[in-house]
């Protein structure tokens, strides 16, 4: 099995004449992606790959059927996207935008709440499902079906430690880049519960990063309702306080969000944290024979 998305899923690439958008779009259509629509306001009646083009979700939802919209509008149009998918009765969004204000986040998020959406991102690489599809810009090459879930806050990182998975003969079920900023759709929690009730998910691996409080949070949540092994791998040990580093969730602030407490609440829960990245797709190994 997979979670959120697997080879029934119909996508609708928002912002798909757009340089990124058209690019990725290829990607997804290489991979095996059902891409059934595109939209671009104002442009509608034309197409891309073949791939009919509408002014909007709602005209895709209507003549294709799509169930899942990935996003590759411009930030300060970004947000007003992802409410019209929700608005349109898409189920999950993936939103691959980075800068979108702050301000424009919490508006969304409050709408969001009543509208039964689930929302992947923003500034994420998407979800994959290995074998079935992939929504968003993750390398399928790297990625192979197994029994492996992967939840990062981490764009880059997920790439390393899924090709450490792969090489160590552990494939994949889901892979999800949940997004680096402040305010963001879905949580570490969200989805663990999700891999919690897949039956073919045997394990999880966990990368987070400096900066606010989502680790910590989830590793009560592990300690009291997870029954399944976690490997965990946090991001920033030497980032010095009050400096960003990559993502804008990744800071250090009013002493809170080191990389420390975030180890210690997860080896308390009970949980393996690697400290050699490196070292992480070997550990897995190990956890997973061990179970």
């Amino acid at each position: 099995m997979s979670i959120l998305v697997d080879e029934t899923t119909r996508v609708v690439v928002q912002g798909i004449t757009g340089r990124e958008g058209t690019f990725h779009t290829r990607q997804m259509l290489q991979y095996g992606t059902t891409v059934a629509a595109g939209v671009t306001p104002g442009k509608g009646g034309g197409d891309v790959e073949g791939i009919p083009v509408f002014n909007t979700v709602q005209e895709a939802v209507d003549k294709e059927g799509v169930n899942t919209s990935c996003i590759f509008v411009p930030p300060p149009f970004a947000a007003d996207a992802v409410m019209e998918a929700a608005c349109a009765g898409i189920g999950v969004v993936v939103c691959i935008t980075e800068g979108i204000p702050v301000l424009d986040m919490v508006r969304t998020m409050s709408f969001l709440r009543s509208q039964g959406t689930v929302l992947i991102g923003p500034n994420c690489p998407g979800i994959i499902s290995p074998g079935k599809t992939k929504v968003g810009i993750m390398p399928g090459p790297i990625h192979r079906p197994g029994s492996i879930g992967v939840i990062s806050r981490s764009g880059t990182l997920t790439y390393e430690v899924v090709d450490q998975l792969t090489r160590a003969d552990l494939g994949q079920s889901t892979c999800i880049g949940i997004g680096g900023d402040p305010i963001i759709g879905t949580s570490f929690i969200d989805h663990l519960s999700r891999f919690n009730g897949d039956r073919e998910t045997e394990a999880v691996v966990l990368i987070g990063e400096i900066g606010g409080s989502a680790e910590e949070e989830a590793a009560r949540y592990i300690q009291e309702s997870f029954s399944k092994p976690v490997v965990a791998f946090i991001a920033g040990r030497t980032a010095p306080p009050g400096k960003r580093m990559g993502h804008a969730g990744a800071i250090i602030s009013g002493g809170k969000g080191r990389a420390e407490d975030k180890i210690a609440a997860l080896e308390s829960a009970g949980i393996t944290v690697v400290h050699n990245l490196g070292m992480l797709g070997e550990t897995v190994r190990k956890v997973v024979r061990a179970s």
